[in-house]
């Protein structure tokens, strides 16, 4: 765990996945073909915690989905990509518009069209549903599952980190 401590000291972006990451996988529709997703509300606020802390967020998702670039609106995230067949194209282009290093970078990610960012990245992370061969190149696991508070749990651990946690929940105590 040291060893990830360290890598998420360094990041000043996190990149989301949506579908089993910012959710639970699940797809819902309805009759007349709306996608309905379900977010979690602790997951939001630990994004938004983040964000407070000085780090960049971003969504990087191969589905579309009007309710994704809802939640991204309401958590103040500007740099959602939908529609990415190719997540380490955008991943890369991203690095180039922000001047970052991919070092600098966590991806949180969920199935296999994410290893190639999760490959990249300095601190690749997934969640306990992925399959075998991306939990074996994450370096973090989360326990908490995804739409369950992987999110947030990732968002703490990095803060935890960066020593900017306690100064985030600070505010709530007085």
């Amino acid at each position: 765990m040291q060893a990830v401590l360290e890598k998420a000291k360094k990041i000043r972006m996190v990149i989301f996945d949506v579908d089993g990451v910012l959710t639970d996988g699940s797809l819902h529709f309805t009759a007349g073909g709306e996608e309905i997703k379900t977010f979690n509300s602790h997951d939001g606020h630990g994004m938004k915690m983040l964000k407070a802390s000085g780090v960049e967020l971003a969504i990087i998702t191969s589905r579309e989905s009007r309710c994704v670039d809802l939640r991204a609106q309401d958590l103040g995230i500007t740099f959602v990509y939908q529609g990415a067949k190719n997540k380490l194209q955008v991943f890369e282009g991203l690095l180039v518009k922000l001047g970052l290093d991919a070092s600098a970078c966590a991806y949180v990610g969920d199935d296999l069209v994410d290893l190639p960012v999760m490959l990249r990245c300095g601190l690749p992370v997934c969640v306990p549903a992925a399959p075998a061969l991306v939990k074996k190149h994450a370096d973090y696991v989360t326990c908490l599952e995804g739409g369950r508070g992987a999110v947030r749990e990732v968002c703490e651990m990095i803060m935890l980190a960066q020593d900017t946690l306690h100064a985030q929940q600070a505010a709530y105590l007085k």
